[in-house]
């Protein structure tokens, strides 16, 4: 059994909306040069290397970007 608890690990308090910077993050994480889709290319490409070497550098560096 599982709790979910919708809770932050930082508190953020909002004081003005900036719609310049949050597109300015959305187009980071989720656009088409974003984070996101760097990291899946990365992990998508391990699945065609021939040799165990170069599957672990693209997993190293898929999940480095996922963390940045």
């Amino acid at each position: 059994m599982w709790i979910y608890e919708k809770k932050l690990e930082y508190p953020v308090n909002i004081r003005k909306k900036d719609l310049k910077m949050a597109k300015y993050l959305m187009a980071q994480y989720g656009g088409p040069d974003g984070e996101l889709a760097a990291s899946l290319r990365y992990l998508n490409q391990r699945y065609s290397m021939p040799d165990e070497r170069g599957k672990a550098l693209l997993t190293d560096i898929g999940t480095e970007e996922l963390l940045q």
